[in-house]
């Protein structure tokens, strides 16, 4: 159903934001039972696409520090040319559907202020290109036929209004939307018209200052879901310890976000799949992204990776949807999830397996009951092609844990060499594993060093353990970024819960870093939560 709202009405609301009206009242915020769909899709697809895909140029960014020349004819002369024959959502949403995604999440407006749908609040945008349609809603539209949650991602900056406004483009606090009404006014206009012009839109990404305008999203659709805004949304990484609750790891195939035909190395299809059920298994979402060429289509890198994504997904869904972490995420290179309301455990097998070859596999944190069944995901058990032999998978309860025994049996490709993962499916099951705790505190100034501090909160069922701290820097990263090499600190061994620390050489002064506390059990390493400091 379409909603509209008159102009009258959503310069009221504009006006009731801006004046605090609304930000008086209680925010709705995310309802419990939406979190909990939430968590159950597991899988997005991010879509960066904007004018500036022309240019193959990080989007919207290249704005910032350009000259007077550079931004005039970026926003004077790009909107002339961007004329993408070739979008043809209806393609997106099909292989989308194909690869296991469950809801999308597509930019209706980045920094540069650019709409990619009919909007009469701005001059730059897609109806005063040659193309003129109104890409926003056509995808929204090609995903929902697929039966894919639609999602828009919304950032509050605006370059085009401060280029206006004669305020130099940058991004921080001083350019956000509370410390310049205009801006908000034209940001809770364009909010409200995607919130109220397309149906139901089930996810809301606000990248920027996300107070008033998430308000908007939840006052016109309290179904919604907001998550960068309201959730944790790590960018690029995928945090060592689950955080609590929903969350949302995004991500992109490459290195940049929207299409760059020079200077990208993409990911495997292998390391896509990783990134999926480790998040899974931490119990977050991964919000994979894409970015369409500027005539539309996707880069057959791209594609390609989704269809690896595909094969592995119509196999092994079952583990990544409805799904909630395990008593520990992993042991070594086996990773789990459990199913939601069940005790039925999923075992990601990430060690290479030969197709025809029988595995032995141990895992110490299961045990099993009366009732247990375990079978490899995809494959009956039956049937190892042009053979007698019956792959039929076996296990026994020892005092160590659950010994498996399985074939992979499956011809998934035509040389039998399918590198991904195999899943394993372990029903009706309890854990036997107490896995320790420690929390990350703080980190100061220590003489010529710094100090980093932890507690070891439990150690689980282990009378000692090793424990250690790892750090990076985080200069010159975007806010949600994390991409740096983990440096690791000389390894120490506790007896008892408590405080531990160690000193490490001398952080770089006004520079973010990032720290972690980490203790090494014997089964699995374990993380305190990673935190980041700024020391003067």
């Amino acid at each position: 159903m379409q909603i509209t709202y008159s102009r009258a009405a959503i310069f009221a609301l504009a006006f009731a934001l801006i004046g605090g009206q609304l930000q008086a009242q209680p925010a709705p915020g995310n309802q419990a039972e939406r979190l909990e769909w939430f968590r159950d899709q597991g899988f997005g697809l991010f879509i960066h696409w904007s004018g500036d895909s022309q240019l193959g140029t990080v989007i919207s960014h290249s704005l910032a520090g350009a000259s007077d020349d550079y931004t005039s004819r970026f926003f004077s002369e790009l909107p002339k040319t961007f004329n993408p024959r070739k979008f043809h959502p209806e393609d997106w949403a099909a292989l989308a559907k194909l690869a296991g995604v469950r809801y999308v999440v597509f930019t209706a407006k980045h920094h540069s202020g650019f709409a990619m749908w009919n909007t009469n609040t701005t001059e730059f945008g897609i109806n005063h290109t040659p193309f003129q349609r109104d890409i926003f809603g056509e995808t929204m539209k090609a995903f929902r036929d697929q039966g894919i949650s639609p999602g828009v991602y919304f950032s509050p900056d605006d370059f085009h209004w401060l280029y206006q406004n004669k305020i130099p483009v940058n991004r921080g606090t001083d350019y956000d939307p509370p410390k310049n009404p205009g801006l908000m006014a034209l940001d809770v206009r364009q909010m409200t018209e995607l919130m109220s012009r397309y149906g139901n839109i089930d996810v809301v990404f606000l990248d920027g200052a996300a107070e008033g305008l998430k308000d908007v999203a939840w006052k016109v659709q309290p179904r919604t879901v907001v998550t960068r805004g309201a959730i944790t949304t790590p960018e690029q990484f995928i945090p060592g310890v689950p955080p609590e609750g929903a969350w949302e790891a995004c991500i992109t195939m490459g290195t940049s976000w929207q299409y760059q035909p020079r200077n990208e190395v993409y990911k495997t299809g292998g390391e896509l799949i990783r990134l999926l059920y480790e998040t899974r298994a931490k119990g977050g979402n991964l919000l994979l992204n894409v970015g369409p060429k500027p005539d539309g289509e996707l880069p057959i890198e791209q594609e390609e990776r989704l269809r690896e994504l595909a094969l592995w997904m119509f196999v092994n869904g079952e583990a990544i949807y409805g799904v909630r972490p395990w008593v520990i995420t992993n042991e070594g290179g086996t990773w789990f999830t459990k199913k939601k309301d069940e005790n039925t455990v999923y075992a990601v097998i990430t060690e290479p397996w030969k197709r025809g070859d029988w595995k032995d596999i141990a895992l110490h944190s299961v045990r099993a009951t009366a009732k247990t069944e375990v079978t490899v995901l995809g494959q009956n058990d039956l049937v190892y092609e042009y053979s007698k032999t019956i792959p039929k998978t076996t296990f026994r309860q020892e005092a160590d844990g659950l010994h498996l025994r399985a074939m992979f049996a499956q011809r998934l490709q035509d040389n039998s060499k399918w590198p991904n993962p195999i899943v394993v499916k372990i029903t009706n099951v309890e854990p036997s594993f107490a896995p320790p705790l420690v929390e990350t505190v703080k980190a100061t100034r220590s003489g010529r060093g710094v100090k980093l501090e932890a507690t070891l909160r439990s150690l689980g069922d282990a009378k000692s353990l090793p424990v250690t701290f790892e750090y990076r820097s985080l200069k010159g990263l975007d806010t949600n970024e994390r991409s740096g090499t983990w440096q690791t600190v000389p390894v120490q061994r506790v007896t008892a819960t408590g405080d531990f620390s160690a000193v490490v050489p001398a952080w770089e002064a006004g520079v973010p870093y990032e720290f972690r506390a980490v203790v090494k059990h014997p089964v699995l390493t374990m993380y305190g939560e990673a935190k980041k400091v700024m020391l003067p």
